[in-house]
């Protein structure tokens, strides 16, 4: 019962970190003029591509981590 409870709480965390990294992803976006300006439209399209990935990994694997425990 305790370790269903920890893979439910971890999985929340999981998918409270991917949420954080997609807030901290639409702040680079809110950027991206200024770095289209300034010629670094390459980079910034880069980060924001690696931090979306990111987020939405942490976000399945929360996901199916909570998931998991519910089914058993």
């Amino acid at each position: 019962m305790a370790d269903t409870a920890e893979m439910r709480e971890r999985g929340g965390t999981l998918m409270f970190i991917g949420l954080a990294v997609w807030v901290s992803d639409l702040l680079v976006v809110f950027f991206l003029p200024a770095g289209i300006r300034a010629g670094m439209h390459t980079a910034f399209t880069a980060i924001i591509a690696v931090l979306a990935v990111l987020g939405l990994v942490l976000m399945v694997a929360g996901y199916r981590m909570r998931g998991g425990s519910e089914s058993s």
